[in-house]
């Protein structure tokens, strides 16, 4: 699966006897049966078990406020890095695909045919009060998280329709069927959440208590809208795991927030933060032409990286009517000048996307052919025919601005769903309605200078589009409840797709309050094809799956296509140590889980800035 950080739960608590099943118990499970590192291995590759411990990072976090440390819930804010208090049964290593290796579990276990799953906890593991973590937590968690967590967590396990406590340190759980062969490996993921501290507290509700949990990090302190300090578990008692060693090595993490990434550029700038993710071409391209840089007491990094880069796009909301028609869908995007925005406003920096799974293996390209080809015969006469004829290419432009032509394609395919032009306004032929709409932005200014170009486009094909910024609590709770016309989002990928699929694509998911299917899609086709890419028996039937799945969303215009980057753009101050390599399946913008601070490098940087 890739770089994956899902977190779920839920049902019902039977005790059983042990023996009543057996299987192979393996320190580390994968997707294909590739595990990199061997029972008994030190420590990950990319980590360096030597990193000394100490000191301070200091973060930033966009966003007006925060009101919950429930990371687990529908409702409320939830404060950056809040999920650090808490940990699951298995952690993923970041250079394979999708290999989960013991974390609260010392070994798993399951059957070939992979129709249950079974983890045996550490003897070690327990909470920050002391207290053990034991096998009724891990049951606890489940259930509570499928009837007070998110309604993510409800959808994503449905197939789980067993969970058995064996005995104090083991938990088994049962599906449906073996088809699913990812969802042993996603159990692992699970966050465990102590019993006996929830007891008596209601857990759908927020909460700026702090929750118990076992990781590395507690809250320390906060000031709500402003800050959220994290300090390190002196005793934490997974510290010399061998999945940690050379991580949580800072003695504390602050996060400060900023309602603008501009303001938060300038403040990074002033060394009010000390490391700073740019995902803004334009800010990396001028805003760190400063002696700073040039003097090397802020290190520029590009940090090369072959993690999926998924799909980022203007987000058709298919609940609206003006968007049901395809014709509409596609005749937009030819309103978008990508080429113009690279040159002008990016400094050539991005690659247009063209794939749901850009940047992997998994990606379309040019005709499908053999397996891929038998995959999708089956839907021949029920999905779009350019699946079978045309490479999918998002509209290009000379990079001029002048876009005369592509707005010629628009007009046609809007003529042929019955548009036509009156008083200077796009409306239909039949109904009288426009086609106007809005697009909401969640905080960041940055985007308008993206998004007014294509406003002005399209206001010459009779289109109104406003355009709207909004705080990060309330665009989240309209995203949550469907309540827009067009958002910019991202659906990322991993290079193991599987049960997430089922959240951005299926049509349960288009019902379902707070699913990350923003599209609305709701389609047979596309709920078989995903739920063919979930079932994958090998890596080459996934590969053939998933581009099949790929084609058929392209050729619906379900979002107007973005652009993605194949590197991870960081600034931060020059006080830290960090490793030699980088982990390839790393998304590079939480690098700093692997760096630590370097004394002499903090020394040198306070005297230099001194001088």
């Amino acid at each position: 699966m890739g770089f994956k950080q899902l977190l779920l739960g839920g049902l019902l608590t039977v005790s059983v006897s042990f023996a009543a099943f057996a299987a192979e118990k393996k320190h580390a499970v994968s997707m294909h049966e590739d595990i990199k590192y061997s029972a008994g291995f030190n420590h990950f590759d990319y980590a360096n078990p030597s990193a000394p411990k100490g000191g301070k990072i200091r973060l930033s976090a966009l966003g007006s406020t925060f009101d919950t440390f429930n990371p687990f819930t529908l409702k409320g804010i939830t404060a950056e890095g809040a999920g650090r208090a808490f940990e699951s049964l298995t952690t993923q290593s970041l250079d394979e695909p999708f290999t989960a290796y013991g974390l609260l579990a010392e070994t798993i276990e399951m059957p070939e045919d992979r129709s249950w799953v079974a983890f045996h906890l550490r003897s070690e593991a327990k909470w920050h009060d002391g207290k053990p973590v034991t096998a009724e937590d891990v049951v606890f968690s489940f259930n509570t998280l499928m009837e007070k967590g998110h309604p993510r967590y409800r959808f994503y396990y449905a197939d789980v329709v067993k969970a058995e406590v064996l005995d104090k340190r083991s938990v088994k759980f049962t599906f449906k069927n073996g088809e699913n062969r990812e969802l042993a490996l996603i159990m692992g993921q699970i966050p465990i959440l102590p019993k006996h501290y929830w007891q008596g507290k209601d857990f759908s509700k927020t909460t700026l208590e702090a929750p118990l949990g076992s990781g590395p990090y507690r809250v320390k302190s906060y000031e709500s809208g402003r800050n959220v300090v994290y300090e390190r578990v002196k005793d934490y008692w997974g510290k010399d795991l061998a999945v940690n060693k050379g991580q949580n090595n800072f003695d504390e993490i602050r996060f400060d927030y900023y309602r603008d990434a501009t303001v938060a550029v300038e403040a990074f700038k002033g060394w009010a933060f000390d490391y700073r993710y740019e995902n803004v071409a334009k800010n990396w391209a001028t805003a760190y032409e400063i002696p700073e840089v040039k003097n090397g007491l802020i290190n520029k990094l590009r940090i090369k990286h072959e993690v999926g880069t998924g799909m980022q796009g203007f987000v058709f909301n298919l609940r609206k009517d003006k968007f049901k028609d395809p014709l509409v869908r596609q005749a937009l995007a030819y309103g978008f000048d990508f080429d113009w925005a690279n040159k002008n406003l990016f400094h050539n920096e991005y690659s247009r996307t063209n794939s749901y799974f850009s940047n992997s293996e998994l990606a379309s390209s040019g005709l499908p052919v053999g397996r891929e080809l038998e995959i999708l015969e089956k839907y021949r006469g029920q999905i779009p025919e350019e699946v079978f004829s045309k490479s999918y290419m998002a509209p290009k432009t000379d990079g001029s601005g002048k876009i005369r032509q592509n707005l010629k394609q628009a007009v046609m395919l809007l003529k042929k769903a019955g548009y036509v032009i009156k008083n200077k306004k796009l409306v239909h032929a039949k109904t009288g309605a426009n086609l106007d709409f809005e697009i909401i932005i969640n905080t960041s200014p940055a985007w308008e200078r993206i998004v007014l170009p294509f406003k002005k486009n399209l206001s010459r094909l009779g289109i109104e589009v406003s355009v709207r910024i909004i705080d990060s609590a309330q665009y989240k709770q309209r995203v949550d409840t469907f309540d827009y016309d067009m958002i910019v989002s991202v659906f990322g990928q991993s290079q193991s797709p599987g049960n997430e699929q089922l959240n951005y694509w299926s049509s349960d998911a288009a019902k379902r309050q707070g699913s990350r299917n923003y599209i609305g899609i709701s389609n047979d086709i596309i709920d078989e094809l995903t739920q063919m890419v979930v079932n994958a028996p090998s890596r080459e039937e996934l590969v053939m799956r998933t581009r099949a799945l790929d084609r058929v969303l392209l050729w619906g215009h379900y979002v107007i296509p973005n652009w993605h980057l194949k590197v991870a753009r960081i600034v931060a101050w020059d006080r830290f140590g960090r490793p030699a390599t980088y982990p390839k399946y790393s998304p590079g913008y939480s690098a700093w889980d692997f760096w630590w601070l370097d004394e002499q490098k903090e020394q040198q940087l306070r005297e230099k800035r001194a001088q």
